[in-house]
């Protein structure tokens, strides 16, 4: 099972923190000399070595200056600390543009990208999402984080990426839960119109859609959503937060647990026997 990316992200925020304990004890220094050396309160340097202080560029020079680190060291500390900070981006903090602009910022990564391997286990990705059905999820997210609503417009916006599915460039390998067919997001007649749609954009060319039935006898149980991008990187969207994770173990982790899904599901004529069924209890 792939472990909580906040918890995988937190780990690697322990690990630069050992990094510096240990600048600290080759210089021979003591917290208290440090934190002197530095004009900070002791208190400080401990929050630092136990990776609960959010660092900054200038905290890493200090540290780095008084335990006399050269400049190649600190270079590469204050880098895998940017890495860490741009891997976890609050919502709250990604949304004060409006949902439209946030819906944009993306296009530029998803462009880039070859290969899709979606795991959605609650809403339908949005690659495959109708106008109806992502004006009323976003609708409801610009209200849940009190957005100014933007929401049709941000719907259009995110539609526009589905260009890509036509590109003849792009691969998607989506596995879903059967549990996005059955949760009604915007009312049957949207859900109607959105199952509809799922059939298809699975016979598209590009497209590999599968589904994890309620019947399958689980290797793997669900967990959150991910999005694996060329095998480089995965997305991972909380409630909170977007998290980015680019460790080699942790993207195994994810190949993995994308593989166990992809084996519990079903395709074809299958797949659409559950989408179809899903419709008529509409």
């Amino acid at each position: 099972m792939a472990t909580h990316p906040s918890s995988s992200i937190q780990r690697a925020r322990e690990a630069l923190a050992s990094r510096l304990r240990e600048l600290r004890l080759d210089s021979g220094l003591s917290a208290r000399e440090l934190a002197a050396a530095c004009g900070w309160h002791e208190s400080k340097c401990s929050r630092i070595q136990s990776g609960k202080q959010a660092l900054t560029d200038s905290d890493i020079a200090a540290w780095s200056a008084a335990c006399g680190a050269g400049e190649q060291t600190v270079a590469e500390l204050i880098t895998i600390n940017r890495q860490l900070d741009s891997a976890y981006v609050e919502w709250q903090r990604m949304q004060r543009g409006g949902l439209k602009r946030l819906q944009e910022a993306v296009l530029p990564l998803w462009e880039q990208t070859e290969t899709f391997r979606i795991y959605e286990p609650g809403v339908v990705p949005g690659f495959f999402q109708t106008q109806g059905y992502a004006s009323a999820l976003l609708d409801r997210i610009a209200e849940f984080f009190s957005i100014p609503g933007d929401g049709e417009e941000a719907a259009m916006a995110r539609l526009e990426r589905q260009r890509l599915l036509y590109s003849g460039v792009h691969r998607f390998g989506v596995v879903i839960e059967e549990a996005v067919l059955r949760a009604r997001i915007g009312g049957p007649e949207i859900m109607a119109g959105q199952l509809g749609h799922l059939l298809d954009v699975m016979a598209l060319p590009s497209v590999s859609l599968s589904i994890v039935p309620f019947t399958a006898d689980r290797s793997i149980w669900p967990v959150e959503g991910f999005w694996i991008l060329d095998d480089e990187q995965v997305v991972i969207e909380t409630v909170s937060a977007k998290i980015t994770v680019e460790q080699a173990g942790e993207l195994d982790l994810y190949r993995r647990t994308f593989a166990e899904l992809s084996a519990m599901a079903v395709t074809g004529a299958e797949a659409r026997r559950l989408i179809t069924t899903a419709i008529a209890t509409l």
